[in-house]
């Protein structure tokens, strides 16, 4: 189900995805543009969290990622809890890291503290610094969550300069200033939900180290958007296995322990208004020319309903499938598969095409509940990344 929800949310909000391009190990996909499954973020520890976690209790000294488009094979580590573990350094220790450090390219350095202001607010202030030469400008980042600012709801307030985002062809951009103020009821299995954001973007947003002469994606733009929307969930329980546990038998996931078989329905309405550049300006209609569609007009109100319904429209709005396959290997080890499908409409017999494919291997940590440490590769993209991720199904 939090598969589902990830889905659906991010066709409409700014949900962030996990990349190597960056220290925290996050982006934000560009608005509009759903992204595959397996590289949508759920409840997950932050990255000095989550290598904190390799290092004491998977004895990982250096946790790996890839990215082809940046800086190729890098190895991350929490340095300050080395240092505390090793003592002084000797001097010619000292001279190979400034000899290392002498390359500025092969180097960028992290800073995150995530403060309990009260036992309801955290506070999370992040600053990255990175060497090369497409990362000049360091990473500024805050985040304040309070819970239960109003009953059972939660508030996001978070600002990032330069904030990244990522489209649906792989290309990184950064925008100068980005802010979003998200306001949204608690999760539930059932009944209804409702989700408000505010985001504003300032400055020119600029590709990272790829063609300027690409076009900024028009939600990228300086303005203000306003979304909105309210959703009604139900959950329908088909079928429940009755069997007992085994004795002294703990399950690799909690939530997959009870075999079962459900359905799910959402229904709602959403609705979006923007403000400044990143509005999207309406097609003029030329009056000279017939128009072969749906015109309906109501002047009173000074308000036009246009629809063109042919098979280009129809192409146009066809709505996109993702699928997820997951297949345990052996023990604690599964493997899955992430991907978005599509039609070639091209193509006279309309060939379905995979899209954006993610691959992945997972191992349970059972000794936690439902904690999966995850590696997980694009080929579309030229990224690998491992990392944490808790509560998901």
């Amino acid at each position: 189900m939090k598969k589902l929800r990830w889905a659906m949310d991010g066709g409409f909000w700014e949900l962030d995805r996990s990349t190597p391009r960056t220290l925290e190990g996050e982006g934000r996909a560009v608005p509009g543009d759903p992204f595959p499954l397996g590289v949508s973020r759920g409840t997950r520890l932050s990255r000095p969290k989550q290598i904190d976690f390799f290092q004491r209790f998977m004895l990982a000294p250096f946790i790996p990622s890839y990215s082809a488009s940046s800086h190729g094979f890098s190895l991350q580590r929490k340095f300050v809890s080395s240092l505390k573990k090793n003592g002084v350094l000797q001097s010619s220790r000292m001279e190979n890291i400034r000899k290392q450090l002498e390359d500025k390219s092969l180097y960028a350095l992290g800073f995150c503290s995530e403060l309990l202001l009260t036992p309801e607010d955290t506070l999370l202030l992040s600053l990255d610094f990175y060497g090369d030469d497409n990362n000049k400008t360091p990473r500024k980042k805050a985040v304040f969550h309070h819970k239960a600012c109003f009953p059972n709801h939660n508030l996001n307030v978070e600002a990032v300069w330069p904030g990244l985002f990522i489209d649906r062809a792989g290309n990184y951009w950064d925008v100068p200033f980005s802010m979003a103020i998200d306001l949204a009821s608690l999760a539930s299995d059932s009944g209804a939900s409702y989700h408000f954001c505010m985001h504003h973007n300032a400055g020119q947003a600029m590709q990272l180290g790829g063609d300027q002469t690409v076009e900024v994606p028009a939600t990228l733009l300086p303005g203000i958007s306003l979304k909105s929307a309210f959703s009604f969930k139900q959950n329908i329980e088909i079928w429940r296995s009755n069997a007992q546990k085994l004795k002294m038998v703990q399950p690799f996931d909690i939530f997959l322990s009870n075999p079962h078989i459900s359905a799910s329905g959402i229904i709602g309405a959403a609705v979006t208004a923007c403000l400044g550049d990143n509005s999207v300006q309406p097609r003029v209609v030329d009056e000279s020319q017939q128009f072969e569609g749906l015109c309906l007009r109501a002047p009173a109100v000074k308000s036009t309903l246009l629809a063109d319904p042919n098979m280009e429209t129809v192409q146009a709005i066809c709505p996109k499938a993702t699928i997820s396959l997951q297949q345990q290997i052996a023990g604690p080890f599964s493997f899955r598969v992430d991907s978005g499908v599509v039609i070639d409409w091209k193509s006279k017999d309309w060939r379905i095409c995979v899209d954006d494919p993610v691959f992945a291997v997972e191992y349970a940590l059972h000794v936690l509940g439902s904690a999966k440490a995850v590696a997980w590769y694009s080929p579309k993209h030229r990224e690998f990344m491992l990392e944490l991720g808790f509560f998901e199904t």
